[in-house]
């Protein structure tokens, strides 16, 4: 699998929704609707690969195609960059 980190142009600001993503390189928004999800995303990089963040954030079997869905959004959105 693979290993993500917060992209390091990337500012995230809590809302009561969730979080705001603001990439300061390519000015775009992207709003994180999902507490959950703002956890691995602040979180990413602190594990070996995507599985285990998904697993450390408590995330059910039956829930991660959607997260891993969400991250892959994420990640076309360079909110998150792959790690080697």
């Amino acid at each position: 699998m693979t290993a993500y980190s917060l992209h390091p142009q990337v500012g995230l600001r809590d809302e009561r929704f969730g979080a705001l993503a603001y990439h300061y390189g390519n000015r775009r928004l992207t709003f994180l609707n999902d507490a959950r999800l703002v956890r691995i995303v602040r979180s990413v990089a602190e594990y070996d690969d995507v599985d285990a963040a998904l697993a450390a954030a408590g995330v059910p079997a039956a829930d991660r195609l959607a997260y891993l869905a969400a991250i892959a959004r994420l990640h076309q959105a360079e909110v998150l960059v792959a790690r080697d």
